[in-house]
């Protein structure tokens, strides 16, 4: 196991990420707890010392079940780190109440990493927000040795991001952001990557397969990876990826059964980033994985100029490409859902004045009225 540096700890390069654990059936609250001692001890035994869970993971049952798998470990064999549930607005002004019954829920004293969770467009005033006394609790609490790294990950904008560290920056040691060779220029993962380098705040890496998109690529997409380096598995390449990237220390992996968890453990036995011309070549490969869904949409402005209804046309097609090509998600409704209903695609009146501009030939008014429509 490849091992990183972080205030004198040495955190496994691999983190066993909770929130698709395996299941007795389809109901997602039905842990198998069974699989899942399983493959907590095969962590253990190879290496991987880092456990991320939530308060909202599984219906509320990850935490139960990570917590009974470790209790049978020593507490200092492991790294267990859990989050404040911000996403969800009904809990801000909950913070103690929910901090205490995490440790409660997890069976420990205290968490070795504690994170303030998916800071984006719908929470960022909340959070940022001091009467809700979110920050100031945590940071206490992390003077008292019950926390004993803060950090926060986020889904939301560069914007978004800048806001936060403005206001807490100084707290923060490290952000979790989603993060992979096709998220690093369609969602510009690279520029977040950037500005935490710059603040030497620590990248945590969540999504490294895109909810296993990247895991199960066209048989177009498999050759071209095969023809760079036969002997790298298409999941691979995404963790030699995240190898190439400066800052990143933990990559979180979301592994539903014990083969998931075994291939990813041989491939972090050894650290194999990428060399220029295979790193051109991935993200070209990435670029040309979105260009198949996405409308060519080059953020030119010229549409905004003449739009009766004043929407940021190019932002709202961005979310548009990042809803398709994901097919559905919760990016893209997260975000759309933060906007001023004024602002949203069902706003557009189908003037089609928008169009008469467009470059690119995107039928601008078809598209918002079938994005309204999905979003439904």
């Amino acid at each position: 196991m490849i091992y990183k540096d972080f205030q004198g700890l040495k955190l496994s390069a691999l983190g066993f990420g909770t929130m698709r654990l395996p299941l007795t059936d389809t109901d997602p609250t039905h842990i198998d707890e069974g699989a899942l001692a399983e493959m907590v001890a095969y962590a253990l035994d190879h290496g991987v010392n880092y456990f991320d869970t939530a308060w909202g993971y599984h219906g509320g049952q990850s935490e139960l079940a990570i917590g009974r798998a470790l209790k049978q470990y020593p507490r200092d064999s492991f790294y267990l780190a859990s989050k404040f549930p911000g996403y969800d607005l009904a809990n801000m002004g909950k913070v103690e109440e929910i901090f205490e019954r995490q440790l409660e829920k997890c069976g420990v004293e205290y968490f070795d990493f504690y994170l303030i969770h998916n800071v984006c467009e719908r929470n960022i005033n909340e959070y940022l927000d001091r009467s809700y006394r979110t920050y100031e609790y945590l940071m206490q609490q992390k003077a008292n040795g019950r926390i004993r790294h803060l950090g926060f990950s986020i889904h939301g904008s560069q914007e978004v991001l800048e806001r936060f560290l403005a206001a807490y920056g100084e707290g923060m040691e490290f952000c979790q952001v989603q993060l992979n060779y096709l998220d690093w220029d369609f969602q510009d993962a690279k520029s977040k990557v950037a500005l935490l380098n710059e603040r030497g705040i620590a990248v945590w890496v969540m999504e490294p397969l895109r909810g296993g998109k990247l895991a199960n690529v066209g048989e177009e997409e498999r050759a071209r990876l095969a023809a760079l380096r036969p002997e790298t598995t298409v999941p691979a390449w995404a963790f030699r990826f995240l190898q190439s990237i400066p800052g990143v220390t933990v990559t979180l992996s979301g592994m539903s059964n014990l083969q998931q968890m075994q291939e990813n453990i041989r491939t972090y036995e050894t650290e194999e980033p990428l060399n220029a011309a295979e790193m051109e070549a991935l993200l070209g490969l990435a670029a040309d994985m979105v260009r198949k869904t996405a409308l060519p949409c080059t953020a030119c402005r010229y549409c905004t100029a003449h739009c009766p209804m004043e929407l940021d046309i190019p932002a709202l097609l961005e979310l548009y490409n990042e809803y398709t090509f994901t097919g559905g998600g919760f990016l893209a409704p997260m975000r759309v859902n933060a906007m001023p209903k004024e602002k949203q695609p069902s706003a557009c009146i189908g003037c089609r004045s928008c169009e008469t501009l467009c470059p690119q030939g995107i039928h601008i008014a078809d598209v918002l009225a079938d994005f309204a429509e999905k979003l439904k």
